[in-house]
């Protein structure tokens, strides 16, 4: 026998009393389990409440993080778009206020 075989029996032996129970092993890599990952205020209230968004999937099994990460990115995506949609000054139109006054021959001055 190899040194590695009661590693395997020792390693199954740990499996908790709830993951046999439920037939899953105990290194189920699709299980969840939080990252811990420090989310800095940004200070804007609208990207801020789209960061805290992404501790939803701490809770999610791996296969459910797509659709937080899809939230996440496209409410971040609409927050930075809205910033080139601010109101300013209006456009110019393109045409002058007033009608353009001509000389006798036609031309404009």
């Amino acid at each position: 026998m190899s040194d590695s075989v009661p590693e395997v029996e020792e390693a199954q032996e740990a499996a908790s009393p709830e993951a046999e129970a439920l037939g899953e092993p105990a290194d189920d890599p699709a299980a969840p389990a939080p990252l811990h990952v420090p989310r800095t205020p940004t200070g804007n209230a609208e990207v801020d409440a789209h960061l805290e968004r992404l501790a939803d999937a701490d809770h999610l099994a791996t296969d459910g993080h797509l659709e937080v990460y899809e939230d996440v990115h496209g409410g971040l995506r609409d927050a930075l778009t809205a910033l080139d949609v601010r109101p300013g000054p209006p456009a110019p139109t393109g045409h002058p206020a007033t009608t353009p006054q001509r000389d006798p021959s036609g031309h404009t001055f």
